[in-house]
């Protein structure tokens, strides 16, 4: 479904990378699975996930490597990394978080644990994914509720400018761009032509507008939107 958080789980143990996947997905997630260290360097560059669990221990390219290959990347050095790995001494874990990444996680581990760590991290980059209230200037996002508001007043929003709302009051400042909002808003398996964002952003502007305040969304010529 558009706009649910892509994990990539990075896992050369069928059974393991199978139970990941399917507890992920039960979290309300979207999963792709890679079970070597080259091939997850190849996903991530055509989809990028908003959070990889990665293990250590990998065929080919060592999860080590795929870590240090990606936190120097610079389209891939914000997306957080879970290392998962058999080696519990202090030096393998300051090894894994020097390489880049965001958390470590010895084997054998709890599944409830992991999935915990998991929204610990896509709290930090999409809050709004584990159900967070957001709030920029006078809007507040309310998720649980799927609610708006502006200054206290209710706003109608449909669903698409909703999502749309979403991703801007995630990132304030961060511009957009045409294909960026219809890989977040619609989906990444979905054609829609690019101009539809301009339509959709024009009926979101419309309705924070609708009690007389000013637009906060800006448009960045040749570039996309930003919220602010």
């Amino acid at each position: 479904m558009a706009g649910e958080p892509l994990v990539l789980v990075v896992e050369d143990e069928p059974a393991q990378r199978e139970v990941l996947a399917y507890n992920i997905r039960a979290e309300g997630f979207q999963v792709v699975t890679a079970e070597a260290g080259d091939e997850a360097l190849v996903l991530v560059r055509e989809t990028p996930p908003d959070v990889i669990i990665l293990d250590w221990m990998l065929p080919h390219v060592s999860g080590i490597e795929v870590c240090r290959q990606l936190k120097n990347g610079t389209d891939t050095s914000r997306i957080p990394v879970i290392m998962l790995s058999a080696r519990s001494e202090e030096v393998d874990k300051v090894r894994g978080l020097e390489t880049g990444a965001d958390d470590y996680v010895v084997k054998p581990y709890s599944v409830a644990e992991l999935l915990a760590r998991l929204r610990t991290q896509l709290r930090r980059i999409r809050p709004a994914a584990v159900g967070e209230r957001l709030e920029y200037d006078d809007i507040l996002l309310d998720m649980t509720e799927y609610r708006v508001y502006r200054a206290g007043a209710s706003l109608t929003l449909g669903p698409t400018e909703f999502r749309l709302l979403t991703a801007f009051m995630e990132r304030p400042g961060r511009v957009w761009s045409r294909e960026q909002l219809l890989d977040r808003v619609w989906g990444r398996d979905i054609y829609v032509d690019s101009r539809t964002v301009d339509v959709h952003v024009g009926r979101l502007r419309k309705v924070l507008r609708s009690s007389g305040s000013d637009d906060p969304i800006r448009t960045v010529r040749g570039a996309g939107y930003a919220l602010g």
